[in-house]
């Protein structure tokens, strides 16, 4: 078992243990203040040069501001002094505008008037003209009629003559062949009598070619091609013993031809020119 003094060392040692180690924690804790404090100063002095740095360039470019809005103000005012001058010339330049516009609104009105009145004289002027016109065109026109009406009396006249002529060599053709011995034994022409089968070639009778080129013989027409001095002339739809004339030489020599039967694909008949050719013509026909 302890003994009392020894307990009492015990304590003491104890104490002064725990004072030293509470010595030691305060001296620790007091340097690390002391540390953290000179670090709090080095970063206060750092922000303080920062901040008068910071400043002194503030500065610089509040004088750059200053400067640069003096310049402004000045470059405001001179526009504005513009704007000014502008919009009075602008006032002066519609005023200006305003009294042209009325002069030309007045000169292009006495313009119109003047137009008006000269177009009204014009137009009366061609209206006389084209009413002196239309009466000479109405005088012509009346007068083409007469001449009209003249030729279609000339016209209706030779008809007449045609058809006399026609009638007249009607009753002198032969529909068989006794009428044409009795026209051969007057003398008067020379009659050439054919039978001739459709084909494609012709068939020369005196100095004409005849072809046939369609018989009907329901309707008794046919249709024949002749070659006449070299030139192609055409008959279609022609009648049974209904003649055909036609002009051949230089003196216009009229020739007849007569068909008088129509069978399936042949025709029969004649043609007939006259003897005396010279003196049958019908006028000489002069070549170029």
């Amino acid at each position: 078992m302890m003994s009392p003094r020894n307990k009492t060392l015990s304590v003491v040692a104890a104490v002064i243990a725990l004072v030293g180690f509470q010595t030691y924690a305060f001296v620790s804790t007091r340097n690390a203040i002391n540390d953290r404090m000179s670090v709090l100063e080095s970063e206060i002095q750092k922000v303080n040069a920062t901040t008068v740095a910071q400043a002194s360039q503030t500065s610089s470019d509040l004088d750059v501001i200053t400067s640069k809005m003096g310049v402004t103000v000045q470059e405001l005012e001179a526009a504005r002094h513009a704007a000014a001058q502008i919009k009075e010339e602008q006032a002066r330049t519609a005023a200006k505008l305003r009294t042209e516009l009325a002069r030309n609104s007045e000169l292009n009105s006495q313009a119109v008037d003047s137009l008006r009145e000269e177009s009204t004289t014009k137009l009366a002027e061609v209206q006389e003209q084209a009413a002196t016109q239309i009466g000479a065109v109405s005088g012509d026109v009346q007068t083409v009629k007469v001449d009209l009406n003249s030729t279609k009396s000339d016209l209706a006249a030779s008809r007449r003559e045609m058809g006399d002529m026609r009638d007249s060599l009607g009753r002198e053709i032969a529909r068989n062949s006794e009428q044409l011995g009795e026209l051969r034994r007057r003398g008067e022409r020379d009659y050439y009598e054919f039978d001739i089968p459709k084909s494609k070639t012709a068939v020369r009778l005196a100095d004409i070619q005849l072809q046939l080129k369609k018989a009907d013989i329901k309707k008794q027409r046919y249709d024949v091609a002749m070659l006449v001095d070299d030139s192609n002339l055409e008959k279609k739809g022609q009648l049974v013993n209904e003649p055909v004339t036609f002009l051949v030489g230089r003196d216009h020599v009229r020739y007849e031809l007569v068909v008088n039967s129509v069978e399936k694909d042949r025709i029969r008949g004649y043609v007939s020119t006259p003897k005396d050719k010279g003196l049958a013509g019908e006028g000489p026909s002069f070549r170029q």
